[in-house]
Formats: C-alpha cells, structure tokens, sequence
C-alpha cells in the first residue's frame, strides 16, 4: 500500500462503527466520481465545483513539463532564487512540498514588514516571484507583488521576466498579469484553495525551486486505487472515521510528526481540517503538537493524536502508543488520503467541507479599519514593556500579565482550547511559537499556534464557525520598521495591524474572550512573556 493507516482502542471502535456503512454507502468510489449529492442538498452547488482535485493527478501532468521548461529557461537567464507570495492554500503545500525535498524556497505569507523586506534583501537579478491567488484578489499577495514589481523597476529588472502567476482563469490577477506580459499558470477552478497541493498551486512554485514534481505526482498515483474503492480496508475510509467518528466524539486532533521523512505536514493539514470541517457549531480542530507536548501527558477525554511515522506497519507492532492514530506514506499519496478522509468527515459531520463562510468577516474588519484609520486603542495597563489589551475588562482586574493570562484561562470551558497568535516578524521572533508548548500546560488544555495574518485563511474558520469553546491569545509588536505598498493607502505596518485588530473585534463580537499583548521591545519583552506564561 502506497498510505497506512493503524487505529487502536477508541479510534478502532469508531472505525468498526462507521466503516461499512460508509462501504454501503459507496461513500469512497462516489467521492471519486464527483458526486456533489454526497454532502447534501445545501452543500450540493458548492460540491459541484469543488470536486476538481479528485483529477488533480490527471489534470496537472501536462503542467510538469511546462513547469520545468521555464526552471530551465529561467536558470540559463542565471534566476535561480524562487520566492513565493501567497495565503493558505497557496503556500502550505509548496512549503510541505519543497521541505519534503529539501530544495530552498523562500515562502512570504505574512504581511510583517520586516519580513517582507527580508524577501525583497536577496539578490533580485536571481529572483522569480510566484504569485498565488486563486481568487486574484487576496490582499496579502496583492500587497507583496506590488512591493516586488517596485523593487524590480527600482533596479531595472522588468517585473514581466521575474514574475510567475498562478491563479483561476479570468481572475483580475490574471487579465492584469497577462497585461503585463508576465507568464501565467491557470489553476483548475473547481479545486478549493486547500484541496490544491498536486495542482498549479503546489507544483509551479516546487517545481521552478527544483522538485521533482513528476514523482510527486507518481507518488499521489499509485494511492488512487485503494483510496476510491469501497472497501473497509480503504485508508481514507478508516482515517475519516477515526478522526470525525466515536461516541462521545473526539473534537480535537493532535498532529505529531514522528521520524518521518515528510517535514512541515501537519501545518498543511491543520489548514485542511479547521477550514473545512469547522462550521455550524462543530468542526474537528487541528493541534499540531511536538512528540514531548504536555498535552500527552494530560491526555485530555478529547484530543485524538495521530503520528505521522515512518512505517505505521512496523510502527504499530511496538504498541508504544495505544489509543493513537498512525500514519505513513509518500508525501503525493499522504496529500490525497487527507484531502479524501478531510471530505468524507464533512460527510460524516453533516456539513459542507468545501465553503468557509466564517473567513469574509474578519477580512471585512480590517478592511473596515484601513478605511477609517481610527486611533489605536489605549491599553488597561502595561508592565514591563508589554501593552495590554482585553476584550473584557474583567480579565485585565489583575493589573499584570500573568494574572490576565490566570484570567484568560478561567474563561475555558472543560472542552476548551487555546488559540496563541503571532501577528509578528516570524524570522527574529520564532521563538514564540514556544508559547503553545507553556499555554497547553498552564491552561491545562490542548492550544494551537498560529502565525499572523497567516492563520487567518486556516484555523481562522474553525475560531468563529467551529464550537464557541476556544479563548485567544494575540502577540503583536510594536516596531519602527514599515514598508509603503505602492498604489494603497496604507503601509505594511498598517494593514498587519488591522488585521490583528479586525480578527479580535470580530472574536469579542462572537462572545470570545480575547487577549491582545504587544511587546514594544523584542529583546526584552519576549523573555518576559515566557516568565508571565510559564
């Protein structure tokens, strides 16, 4: 088998639950067919045009040789540095894809100004930007290609020979690109931004950095078989049920990567599962945790734990880890269990995994807010350095930090969870993602991390759609450093701050509890920050 899948205990009886009727139901072989009835009559027009990717092995092979034809051309012209702007969807999968091989590709899904201008600092005579939006529309992309194509004509490189788009045909993106002479790849419409690693979206990116995207393909091939039969030995079947299946319901799904060669892969599969599962009040929320989190020593009633491992045949016949859901496979074959287990769950769950209705309003926030441009909020109080914002004021009656987290932790219900976010320069400040590791243990809850405005088109769905059981933690920095996006009203700087702000607005207007801290020097307010959590 190209994919394993091994369940035990818990995860086991939802399988032997749930898995025939799924057989009976052809549930398998109709996903493979298109069959947009499956999720219901409320789900059935967006089915209809979201099913692509169950050809994406077919449709994208003709783009391999395209693909490699411009890398040559490219690299005899001496461009050889790939940089990709793009949200979600857009970059998730090229970074899984490309770590996965270990070629280098510089992904810029954050509108940081630090980190926007760490892109802009390579060489770009040996740069090519690839511009990923489906819709041709998303504010981030569009915001980084601006600063591209100024930077080009700065030095007099023509933006048209550096950069490569990749978008929905007839997108404004892709009228303008065209215009503009750049090179343009057309995305299969009917695959939803998360369902598009083995399409234009993941391959164009990996394959001008250097993959060999032609066995990624091979790899996704081989699975397709066992995948669209219906049979209860088919992965996809059994990894659906175990994760969306059992009585009670675990609603929480930690994500390990244990010795396996795929690197990056949970991040790409919490995008999948939170966007497209949590809605209507339910949902499966992703944790992407570390083999030593201290969530697997609580071992909280809800929290299912799937390993990524090597070898699950050889894995599960140590018993070191009962009651866990082990997964192994290529990364082409693990690409298409997941998006095939994340649409039967919908199917399981009674909801429609193909829209996301819940991710316009924090972006009509901050949109609202670029427009009014209204004075920044005084903080409740602000001690050593770090500026303290509450949704309620209950939380900040402490009048220090640890106490407004004690507070902030109070407010979880017994199958809460935590959600830290970083609306930050990643690249001098990775280190926070550290904070989910001490938010799990002082909260005594699972937490998820996620980078901002990143995370937005990920989890961000799953915060306002899924159960109004989560509290929100939000880490913003106050930095001298901005960038101008040419042609808008507004600066890098600006647009991450709105939309930190737009995303807390509309969580407290949901009745979520919510935390803003904003360090206003690195150096020192980190270590204090740790301190405050520890």
């Amino acid at each position: 088998m190209s994919v394993s899948v091994h369940v035990s205990q818990a995860a086991k009886g939802a399988v032997d639950e749930l898995v025939h009727g799924l057989v009976a139901d052809l549930v398998a072989s109709r996903v493979t067919a298109g069959d947009p009835t499956l999720w219901g009559p409320d789900a059935e027009a967006d089915a209809a045009v979201r099913l692509g990717w169950v050809e994406a092995v077919s449709v994208s092979r003709p783009l391999v040789d395209e693909i490699v034809a411009l890398r040559e051309e490219l690299a005899a012209e001496g461009v050889d540095r790939v940089v990709l702007a793009g949200m979600g969807g857009s970059s998730l999968a090229p970074e899984v894809i490309a770590r996965t091989s270990g070629v280098p590709l510089t992904v810029l899904d954050s509108t940081a100004p630090a980190q926007v201008l760490a892109a802009l600092d390579g060489d770009l005579a040996r740069t090519v930007l690839v511009v990923s939006s489906k819709s041709g529309t998303t504010v981030e992309t569009d915001a980084q290609r601006r600063a591209f194509e100024a930077a080009f004509t700065d030095l007099g490189i023509d933006p048209a020979r550096h950069i490569v788009v990749v978008t929905d045909p007839g997108s404004a993106l892709d009228d303008a690109a065209r215009t503009a002479g750049c090179r343009v790849f057309h995305a299969d419409p009917n695959v939803g931004g998360r369902y598009s690693a083995l399409t234009a979206f993941g391959l164009v990116p990996a394959g001008l950095a250097g993959v060999d995207i032609g066995e990624l393909l091979d790899e996704a091939e081989a699975s397709l078989l066992e995948l669209a039969i219906d049979s209860p030995e088919n992965p996809a079947l059994r990894l659906a049920a175990a994760i969306a299946g059992g009585s009670p319901r675990r609603d929480k799904l930690g994500l390990i990567s244990d010795g396996t060669h795929v690197e990056g892969l949970p991040d790409w599969v919490e995008q999948l599962i939170a966007e497209s599962t949590g809605k209507q009040g339910t949902g499966i929320l992703p944790v992407v945790m570390l083999p030593v989190s201290p969530e697997l020593e609580a071992r909280p009633a809800d929290l299912q734990i799937v390993r990524l491992v090597e070898d699950a045949d050889e894995f599960h016949l140590r018993d070191r880890h009962p009651g866990e859901i082990l997964v192994s496979g290529s990364l082409g074959a693990l690409f298409l269990l997941w998006e095939h287990a994340t649409a039967i769950a919908g199917h399981l769950l009674g909801i429609n995994p193909f829209d996301q209705p819940d991710v316009e309003s924090a972006k009509a926030a901050a949109r609202g807010l670029l427009d009014r441009r209204p004075a920044s909020s005084e903080p409740a109080f602000v001690q050593d350095g770090i500026e303290v914002r509450v949704s309620d004021p209950r939380l900040a009656a402490s009048g220090t930090v640890e106490g407004v987290l004690d507070a902030l932790w109070a407010e979880l219900p017994s199958d809460g969870y935590v959600s830290v976010q970083a609306y930050v320069n990643r690249l001098e400040l990775g280190q926070l993602e550290g904070l989910r590791e001490m938010a799990a243990a002082d909260s005594g809850r699972p937490a998820t991390f996620g980078w901002g405005p990143r995370f937005l088109h990920s989890t961000g769905q799953f915060h306002k759609g899924g159960p109004a059981t989560g509290v929100f933690l939000q880490i913003l920095e106050r930095t001298d450093v901005d960038l101008e996006i040419p042609g808008r009203p507004y600066t890098f700087g600006e647009l991450l701050q709105a939309q930190a702000s737009g995303d807390a607005s509309v969580l407290s207007s949901l009745g979520r509890p919510v935390v803003s801290l904003t360090i206003t020097d690195a150096a020192d307010d980190v270590l204090a920050l740790f301190t405050a959590t520890q």
